[in-house]
């Protein structure tokens, strides 16, 4: 999932839950609206949270050697 499918959950579920006037019968839109609403923004936090993990803070550690060369070691630190 990601962004998109949380902002769409987020708009459609407050859209059923504060707009919509219509009644089916056995089924209460409003609730489903707000369960709409809860999941999608559960999906906009877990993405969010998913895709900060991956960027995690890293380091470079450069070494000169005496014949002029260089070599480098990337090391990345994940929480």
């Amino acid at each position: 999932m990601g962004y998109g499918a949380g902002g769409f959950l987020v708009v459609v579920g407050l859209i059923l839950a504060l707009a919509v006037q219509d009644a089916v019968e056995g089924v209460d839109l409003q609730m489903i609206g707000w369960i709409m609403t809860i999941v999608g923004v559960a999906i906009l936090v877990l993405t969010a949270v998913t895709l900060n993990n991956r960027r995690g803070a890293g380091s470079v550690q450069t070494t000169t050697h005496a014949d002029g060369s260089v070599t480098e070691r990337r090391t990345s630190h994940e929480v």
